[in-house]
């Protein structure tokens, strides 16, 4: 395991993902979930790790953080201990993948440290992520659009199926919820537990949205045909968890409400990331992104709502010695 020789200081920023939907809640073919996502240039989870005497953390959520390096330190069964400085971290239960990007951001830190050498699959695998799906593990090795398919009988991340460049101009407006969380730990496990059925046939239409609509749409640059394939996927799954929110598509209607409203000013691909509540919008330049900004933050502010522009990202986590 020691390949590369260790160093006493590592610095890692992990970017934050949007889960834009799943293929397959069905499972009759042998895999359930299958999720697709997206890696964005913002927000971001960076840390420092060093070597020291005792373990300590500062920063944001320092409970959280101590807890995935205990869990790191065991796995591996490190003896040493570690200083990790959070400068800024993803909003927690928000939607953007924070839990994941954090233990792999430390995990990747501590492999760095002592030498050592892990896929993000593994190391996602030791902090206990990728229970459903492997877009955060995707997003953190190499960004882009993701699709994956699913877990099958086997106890390991799903495979990464289609991983791709989002185009450079597209942006993502992001409406932020910051008084409500969504499902997380284990009231999304009791979630999951107690959804209804899910139709065969809505499967169907969900993967033939993803492959000849909503993936081609990407590659040819068609914002349209990528945001209409994006919108009606969000409707099925977001219709499909509604029993889970009560009896909402949206964490938070208010995000919703706002993100309705962004639809008629020209945003597409509307629906809400994961549990939320965080909810996006797809516009085809910095120009529109702005121009809608503009045109809905007073009405955000009113609700207690952030709205923010960002951009996909095409490279994965930054990982350097420090």
């Amino acid at each position: 395991m020691h390949d590369t020789p260790p160093v006493n200081g590592c610095r890692v920023s992990a970017p934050a993902r949007l889960h834009l939907g799943f293929l397959d809640l069905n499972g009759s073919l042998g895999r359930r979930y299958g999720s697709i996502g997206l890696a964005l240039d913002a927000p971001s989870t960076d840390i420092v790790v060093t070597r020291a005497a005792a373990t300590s953390v500062s920063g944001p959520e320092p409970d959280r953080v101590l807890a995935v390096v205990e869990r790191c330190r065991a796995a591996l069964a490190l003896t040493g201990h570690y200083r990790v400085e959070v400068a800024r971290a993803i909003p927690p239960h928000a939607g953007l993948g924070s839990g994941t990007q954090l233990a792999l951001a430390i995990g990747f830190a501590l492999m760095r440290l002592e030498g050592l050498s892990l896929t993000p699959q593994q190391v996602g695998d030791l902090a206990g992520r990728g229970a459903r799906s492997a877009i955060g593990m995707a997003a953190f090795e190499a960004g882009g659009l993701i699709v994956d398919g699913g877990r099958g009988s086997r106890d390991e991340p799903p495979p990464v199926l289609i991983q791709t460049p989002f185009p450079d101009a597209w942006r993502a407006l992001l409406v932020l919820d910051t008084q409500a969380q969504g499902a997380h730990g284990d009231r999304e496990t009791q979630a999951f537990a107690a959804l209804p059925p899910f139709a065969e046939t809505l499967a169907d239409r969900l993967c033939r949205l993803v492959l000849m609509q909503l993936v081609p749409g990407l590659k040819d640059g068609d914002i349209e045909t990528f945001g209409a394939a994006l919108t009606e996927i969000q409707r099925i799954v977001g219709g499909h968890f509604a029993a889970a929110q009560g009896g909402s598509p949206w964490t938070s209607p208010a995000v919703g409400d706002l993100l309705k409203r962004a639809a008629t000013l020209g945003a597409t691909g509307i629906g809400q990331t994961s549990w939320g509540p965080t909810g996006f919008g797809f516009v085809p330049s910095t120009d529109v992104a702005e121009r809608l900004y503009h045109s809905l933050v007073e009405e955000a502010k009113a609700r207690g709502l952030e709205i923010a522009i960002v951009r996909g990202r095409n490279a994965g986590a930054t990982i350097e010695d420090c």
